[in-house]
């Protein structure tokens, strides 16, 4: 999967069933390549700039799916 079709997929949480939005950006290991955390920007932000909520970092462990168009993560918030 490119990084641009894993961007346009909606982030859900499990617990509560709410959106957290798209994936701005991703950590990975340079030596192998594994994702190790997804980014997503807080609810208040533009654009993923502007804004005060802090961004959501999600460690692989909790991402339970990646379905065609969205990803269903399990986090507490």
């Amino acid at each position: 999967m490119l990084f641009s079709e894993l961007k346009k997929k909606e982030v859900i949480n499990l617990k509560n069933c709410q959106k957290l939005g798209k994936v701005s950006d991703f950590e990975f290991d340079e030596c192998s390549g594994q994702i190790f955390k997804l980014i997503i920007p807080g609810d208040n932000k533009w654009c993923g700039l502007f804004g005060n909520d802090s961004d959501y970092v999600i460690c692989y462990k909790d991402i339970k799916q990646i379905g065609p168009d969205i990803i269903i993560v399990d986090i507490c918030v």
